[in-house]
C-alpha cells in the first residue's frame, strides 16, 4: 500500500472497519510517515500495547534535543570594587578614641541588714562583703555582727587577699578582727568561697588565733527564683571551735547552727527588701555557757530587712 498517495487528513477513520484490515502484512518500513497528517489522528483510540517502540527512532522525533544551558554571566555586569567602596565598608578605627573597661573593679554587697523579733527579745543584725581589684586578684572585706537590748553582742571584720583559681572559686588568706564579745582579738584566716554545683553559694573559712585556738565557719546559700523579681533565699551557717573558751562563751566542737529562709522582692537588682524567718541553736558547752549567763540556747526569729549592693 502506498500511503504516500493517501490523503489521511480527508479520510474518516471512524467509518472504517479496521477489523478487516491486515495490518500485519503491511510493510511499515516502506511507509513515508513524513507525508502523513498525524495531527488529525485520534491517538486515544490507538492500542500502544501492540506497538513495537524498540524500532522507533526517538532521536529523529526531537525527544533527545538537549535544553539550552543556563547563562554563566550576569545579565547586568557587576561593577568593579573601588577604593572608595572599600573605605566605606571598612572605615579606619581610632583605637585611641575607644573606651576600654577599667582594669580595677569594685563591689559592696550588704546581703543582710535586718531587724529581728525573737522569742526572747528583739535586735538588729548585718552581714556585708565587698571587694576591689581585677578578675584574678582582689582585696576582700567581710563583716557581720548582731545587736540586742541596745548593745553589740558580736562584731567582726575580715581583710583578705583573694585569688581566683577557677571560673567559680576564690582562695582567700588574710586576718580577722573580733570586736565583740569580750576583748577584741586577731585571727589568721584562710579559706575558699565560690559557686558549688547546682548554684549553691558556699564559703568555708578557718581561723587560727592566739594560744593555738582553731575555729571555722561554713556558710551555704541558695537563690530560688520564683519570678524574675521574687526570690527565695535559704541559708545555713555553722561555726566550730577546737578548744573551750568560757570567757568568750565558746565550747569545743559545734558551737552554733543557724538556718534561715528569706523572701525578697527586687524593685531593682541593687535594692531588694525582704521578710523571713531564722532559727538559731547553740550546742554543747557553748549552750551551757550562754544559759549560765541568762541567755537562751535556741531562738526562732522573724526578720525584716533590705539587701543592697553598690
Amino acid at each position: 500500500m502506498d500511503h504516500s498517495t493517501m490523503d489521511h487528513g480527508s479520510t474518516d477513520h471512524s467509518q472504517m472497519d479496521h477489523s478487516t484490515m491486515d495490518h500485519g502484512s503491511a510493510d511499515h518500513n516502506q511507509m513515508d510517515h513524513a507525508t502523513m497528517d498525524h495531527g488529525s489522528t485520534d491517538h486515544s483510540q490507538m492500542d500502544h500495547a501492540t506497538m513495537d517502540h524498540s524500532t522507533m527512532d526517538h532521536a529523529a522525533m526531537g525527544h533527545g534535543t538537549p535544553k539550552p544551558a543556563a547563562p554563566t554571566e550576569p545579565l547586568e555586569p557587576i561593577p568593579v570594587v573601588t577604593a572608595a567602596d572599600r573605605l566605606a565598608a571598612f572605615p579606619p578605627i581610632d583605637h585611641g578614641a575607644m573606651e576600654h573597661a577599667p582594669e580595677i573593679h569594685s563591689l559592696l554587697l550588704v546581703n543582710r541588714l535586718e531587724h529581728w523579733d525573737g522569742q526572747h527579745g528583739t535586735g538588729q543584725a548585718w552581714e556585708a562583703s565587698g571587694w576591689v581589684g581585677g578578675n584574678i586578684n582582689r582585696l576582700w572585706l567581710r563583716s557581720e555582727g548582731e545587736r540586742s537590748d541596745g548593745r553589740t553582742g558580736s562584731a567582726d571584720l575580715e581583710v583578705m587577699y583573694g585569688r581566683s583559681v577557677s571560673p567559680w572559686w576564690d582562695v582567700l588568706v588574710g586576718v580577722k578582727q573580733d570586736f565583740r564579745p569580750a576583748d577584741s582579738r586577731t585571727w589568721a584566716a584562710f579559706g575558699i568561697q565560690g559557686l558549688a554545683p547546682y548554684k549553691f553559694e558556699t564559703s568555708a573559712t578557718a581561723y587560727v588565733g592566739e594560744g593555738g585556738q582553731f575555729a571555722a565557719t561554713v556558710e551555704v546559700e541558695y537563690e530560688l527564683l520564683l519570678t524574675n523579681r521574687l526570690i527565695l533565699q535559704p541559708l545555713v551557717e555553722a561555726s566550730f571551735s577546737a578548744k573551750d573558751e568560757p570567757a568568750y562563751g565558746n565550747g569545743a566542737g559545734l558551737n552554733k547552727l543557724e538556718a534561715g529562709l528569706r523572701l525578697r522582692y527586687e524593685f531593682s537588682r541593687r535594692f531588694a527588701p525582704y521578710i523571713g524567718i531564722s532559727h538559731e541553736r547553740l550546742f554543747g558547752d557553748t549552750a551551757d555557757y550562754h544559759e549560765a549567763a541568762g541567755e537562751r540556747a535556741r531562738d526562732t526569729r522573724w526578720v525584716a530587712g533590705v539587701r543592697v549592693w553598690f
